[in-house]
């Protein structure tokens, strides 16, 4: 079993790499980008018998995401 795990900042969160990008963009002449938001996408393949959505927060909330700062969303591939 697969799972895909999208990590983001929280709204209100600064995002300074998301700032350079959006500086980055706009020196590279991709004028109107108002705003960019980075994050992460991690990919997990997971052993038939810990491959449950409740084993996957967990692994979320130890160690993948900062849940004080980030967000996280799970799909199951």
């Amino acid at each position: 079993m697969k799972a895909r795990i999208f990590v983001t900042l929280k709204d209100g969160v600064l995002d300074p790499q998301g700032q350079a990008i959006q500086g980055a963009l706009g020196a590279l002449g991709f004028s109107g980008v108002e705003s960019v938001r980075q994050g992460k996408v991690i990919d997990i393949e997971l052993a038939p018998e810990d491959a449950s959505e409740k084993r996957i927060r967990e692994m979320c909330e130890t160690l993948l995401a900062n849940t004080v700062i980030e967000n996280y969303r799970i799909e199951m591939l």
